[in-house]
């Protein structure tokens, strides 16, 4: 199969230009040389055969390139932090009608979108609202699409989770309410690719690493205090000072947008495996890919 990838120098999308095993051809903003190391792990596509087209979202030259004598899309590529609601919809609802068209035009026979748990909540942030219209443009389309709503990804050249890890080095773990789902960045690549090939048809999965219930907070602190080597004191975050610490700046990440979507008590994902029995399922439990986690963390000297 051909396949094309938006996103492909990111965290996720990495992984899965890494993990492919068939030709590929990937969109960047900066001009790569043929099957050139982008990834944030290191390491080149498998097959050492990844095309790169240089572009993004709203180049729609590049777009018909990428899309060109493709079998399968994997749309991964938007906008996870941004300032407004009109900067959240140009990465995210303009960019995914663009590469709909763009896929339509060339005649690709299959749609993989990746989604996010937050879409499921679209009144609690400008980035859920923002993912949830894409969703809606997708499901909208007459291609052969599924879309996919990971929960809390995680692995060793993870940014978004760092923080929490270097407060742990430290013993310590801020506990928001609430329970989670959680998958390696591995784990959920070769989802995608597996999505690729076929399978479940104009359904959006929400995908886990196999823990029906989530973990909560505290459950998420013991495991990277063991693979840390340093017991966990556990704080649990009072919701008033959560939002407090978002109105007044405390922290450039903690933006009121960031501060409602965690203080939802709920993003366990629902059922998404069952629907891709026999084609995937999860391989890394929580402890291992933590430990991973940590080790890539302290490889690259961020810990």
């Amino acid at each position: 199969m051909q396949w094309a990838i938006t996103g492909a120098t990111g965290f996720v999308g990495s992984r899965v230009t890494a993990l492919a095993t068939g030709p590929l051809r990937a969109l960047t903003r900066q001009p790569r040389s043929e099957g050139a190391d982008t990834s944030a792990f290191g390491g080149i596509s498998a097959f050492g055969g990844t095309h790169w087209i240089t572009g993004d979202l709203a180049d729609h030259g590049a777009l018909a390139r990428l899309c060109e004598g493709a079998d399968a899309v994997i749309h991964i590529a938007g906008v996870v932090n941004a300032p407004t609601r009109a900067a959240f919809d140009a990465g995210n609802v303009a960019g995914t009608a663009a590469f709909l068209a763009a896929a339509r035009d060339a005649g690709v026979r299959r749609f993989v979108h990746v989604s996010s748990l937050a879409a499921r909540e679209p009144q609690l942030s400008m980035y859920g609202a923002s993912k949830a219209q894409a969703e809606q443009l997708v499901a909208a389309s007459d291609l052969n699409w599924v879309i996919v709503r990971p929960p809390g990804v995680y692995g060793p050249a993870d940014r978004e989770m760092l923080d929490i890890y270097r407060l742990s080095a430290r013993g310590l773990y801020i506990a928001p309410p609430g329970r989670i789902s959680l998958l390696h960045v591995d784990d959920v690549a070769r989802a995608l690719l597996a999505l690729a090939g076929g399978g479940p048809a104009r359904q959006t999965l929400e995908i886990d690493d196999g823990a029906a219930d989530g973990y909560s907070h505290p459950d998420f602190a013991r495991v990277i205090g063991a693979a840390l080597g340093r017991r966990q004191r556990v704080i649990p975050l009072p919701l008033p000072f959560l939002h407090m610490a978002a109105r007044i700046g405390l922290s450039a990440k903690l933006t009121r947008d960031r501060a409602r979507y965690i203080a939802h008590p709920d993003w366990v994902s629902r059922g998404g495996n069952a629907a891709l029995a026999g084609q995937w399922q999860p391989q890394i439990g929580l402890a291992a890919g933590v430990a991973d986690t940590v080790a890539g963390y302290r490889a690259r000297g961020w810990l």
